[in-house]
């Protein structure tokens, strides 16, 4: 079965949704310095300002399930775009601080929410063949929105805008908001869902539209499975033979965090300034982490079933540490800041290539089929939590000393190293059933 234009259109659309989380999540960083000077920000003030966008993700991605099950993920989708609508003009116009919080947090309504929905999209109008390098495209552009969101706030920078330039630099991404709500009104409703409606024509009419090479079959499949989903709803996840997968779960969205990934992404500028680069300099500096990530994200989709989950995290536990250490030192030893960005980029590689890529499949594959959407939502809120607890202490911690917060990430990272290496079953070449045996659960 090849992918015809339909499927294809569909999946790009959903898709874009991952871009417009990368680019707002990452947007922030070109602009702390000068909203630090504008609104005379504490140290505490600018993580607020940075972490409440995290704080409506966790909210939008808790709530957006249940949405997206009752209304559709299409329709939902098309709220998250109207958010990233309103949050992108809103930050742009805001007319002080708290009406730019308000705005920030609103459009981390709308990250949380497709971080969610747009992976669901497409997973249940992707056939099983393609599903899963097709759903990875919204990993994929996630990352390819952060490096655009450095790449933007390099060039508004370069535009020599004053006092505006933040407002512009995040009023920005309103245009591939307004791109993806408008592109949004021309896909169809997902198969699944149509299913779990009794909608049976319509469900049928978009299998033939994605062109299933046997709609009747694969209707059948999804009324089979919907089924047998119902009649396993009620299996709570907080059971004593679930502790395993639940740690793992947890664990891994913690650690994901305890890394410093998000708090360097946001504050990839003031990171540079304090390693004594120039604010130009510095969003010249993001860009090119933002490319590693981008080229090692790709680089880690093609091993992760060659090398398998557990040693790619021991890989990335172990590299990480080391550059993380490294950065600590150039800031306590304030010498050979020529370094600092290579540490950085080094950093990325190692980081994108273990917990960037194996976290949601990790997760996925842990938890029985009766309770996976569950255990997804769990590992997902401990992650999403954690990045906006350390993206609202980071610029505190690193007030007295820019090195303290990288010596308590070096050292999570080595923790993670030991965890992974007693605790963490591989998951690689077995199947879903074979991992329920392996784990205890039966």
């Amino acid at each position: 079965m090849k992918i015809n234009f339909y499927l294809f259109k569909s999946t790009i659309v959903g898709a874009l949704g991952g871009l417009l989380f990368g680019f707002d999540t990452a947007v922030i960083a070109g602009t702390t310095h000068q909203l630090t000077e504008v609104f005379h920000l504490s140290p505490f003030a600018l993580g607020v300002t940075v972490s409440i966008a995290l704080f409506g993700t966790v909210i939008g991605a808790m709530s957006a399930g249940a949405v997206g099950q009752k209304i559709g993920s299409r329709e939902t989708l098309r709220i998250m775009a109207v958010l990233y609508v309103i949050s992108a003009i809103g930050c742009a116009f805001a007319w002080n601080w708290a009406a730019l919080v308000a705005f920030r947090f609103i459009g981390g309504l709308g990250i949380g929410g497709s971080s969610v929905l747009g992976p669901v999209y497409i997973a249940e109008l992707a056939p099983a063949k393609w599903r899963g390098r097709l759903v990875g495209l919204f990993q994929i552009n996630i990352v390819i929105g952060i490096l655009l969101a450095y790449a933007s706030n390099y060039l508004i920078a370069r535009l020599d805008l004053g006092v505006l330039q933040w407002r512009w630099q995040l009023g920005i991404a309103a245009a591939p908001a307004l791109l993806f709500l408008i592109m949004l009104f021309g896909i169809p409703r997902s198969s699944r869902w149509l299913v779990t409606q009794n909608r049976i024509d319509e469900a049928r009419q978009v299998l033939q539209l994605m062109g299933s090479p046997d709609s009747e079959a694969e209707l059948r499949e999804i009324v089979d499975s919907i089924h047998l989903e119902r009649s396993e709803k009620t299996e709570p996840l907080f059971q004593f033979k679930y502790r395993l997968p639940i740690f793992l779960a947890i664990s891994i969205g913690m650690f994901n965090q305890l890394s410093g990934i998000n708090a360097i992404l946001y504050y990839m500028n003031d990171i540079f300034r304090a390693g004594g680069f120039s604010a130009v300099s510095g969003d010249l500096q993001a860009v090119l982490v933002g490319a590693m990530n981008l080229v090692a994200t790709l680089l880690a989709m093609t091993v992760i079933d060659k090398l398998g989950r557990k040693t790619l995290l021991l890989v990335g536990s172990v590299g990480t540490t080391i550059c993380l250490a490294g950065v600590a030192s150039i800031f306590f030893m304030n010498q050979h800041q020529n370094y600092l960005v290579w540490l950085l980029v080094a950093y990325i590689f190692f980081f994108a290539i273990s917990q960037g890529a194996v976290i949601w499949v990790y997760i996925s594959e842990v938890f029985p089929t009766r309770v996976r959407s569950k255990g997804q939502s769990l590992g997902s809120s401990s992650h999403w939590i954690m990045n906006a607890l350390i993206s609202l202490t980071f610029p505190v911690l690193a007030k007295h000393s820019s090195g303290t917060p990288f010596v308590f990430f070096a050292a999570m990272m080595a923790l993670q190293f030991f965890v992974v290496l007693f605790v963490y079953p591989e998951t690689k070449g077995h199947t879903l059933e074979e991992m329920q045996h392996r784990l205890g659960i039966e």
